[in-house]
């Protein structure tokens, strides 16, 4: 949804802010400092995650139980609409909008260009918390689909592609800021999720999307894997791919997960693809 539609929306949706990046802990302060009217602030790490561990991940999926109690929390009805949005191009926000409609929500979007793209055209901020009534809404999971390390590994070989959305030099394996091991999963196509975004912060028309993933070997029809560190920013690039036409499957353990089992193998460099 463009800053334009939500201003213009007849019906004012539940407003997610899932302001996060990896090693900034300000999400919160920043949110309370200016924010869309009436936003609800979303922390990542603890109501978008279970807490971590190794065989699971730095950002483990949280329960559908879990789950539906921060969507009450955060104001949801059952026949509402949500918005959710942050100031990185959506690499956060899109870990709700992948867990909303994993529990179930299907009116779910995310605001295209975020807190930028709405201060560009000309939407005022709100400040301080803001705490909605409670929701009513219900969900049951399974709304998306989900990938485990086995199954996602296995994709290359089984004619399918597996898109690694960590940025290009942590595919390569020339570095390594989180993780215990650098490198990738055999068989990966490095995809950063910052290929995704045009330059104000905004996604790429679909059209530009669907040209991008072709030429990593996307082809419709094909199973597809995403993956990154810990099955955030991953999020954000199977919102991309629905954009463009294509299903993709996530595998919320990502990098953290496979790194942290010394028996799995590790590849570094780039793949040849034929």
């Amino acid at each position: 949804m463009s800053a334009d539609e939500l201003m213009a929306a007849g019906e004012r949706p539940v407003l997610l802010d899932v302001r996060w990046a990896l090693g900034d802990d300000r999400g919160r302060e920043k949110y309370l400092a200016g924010h869309l009217p009436g936003a609800v602030f979303v922390d990542l790490e603890s109501e978008l995650a279970d807490p971590p561990e190794p065989a699971r991940g730095r950002h483990p999926l949280p329960s559908v139980q879990r789950l539906e109690a921060a969507a009450r929390r955060w104001g949801i009805d059952a026949d509402r609409p949500v918005v959710a949005y942050d100031d990185s191009g959506g690499l956060a926000a899109a870990r709700a909008w992948w867990l909303l409609r994993w529990g179930g929500v299907h009116d779910v979007r995310l605001l295209d260009g975020g807190l930028s793209a709405w201060v560009r055209s000309g939407g005022g901020l709100g400040t301080g918390d803001v705490v909605p009534p409670p929701g009513d809404v219900v969900l049951t999971g399974g709304g998306m689909r989900v990938l485990d390390a086995d199954t996602a590994a296995a994709l290359p070989d089984r004619g399918g592609v597996l898109l690694d959305a960590r940025a290009a030099e942590r595919y390569r394996g020339e570095v390594e800021p989180v993780d215990p091991r650098a490198g990738h999963v055999p068989g990966a196509t490095s995809a950063p999720t910052t290929g995704n975004l045009s330059g104000d912060g905004t996604f790429l028309p679909p059209a530009e999307l669907a040209e991008r993933f072709a030429a990593l070997g996307v082809r419709p029809g094909a199973d597809v894997g995403v993956y990154c560190g810990s099955g955030v920013t991953a999020a954000h690039e199977v919102t991309v791919l629905a954009a463009a036409g294509i299903e993709a499957a996530l595998w919320p353990g990502s990098w953290s997960q496979w790194s942290a089992d010394p028996d799995r193998p590790v590849s570094i460099g780039e793949e040849r693809r034929s």
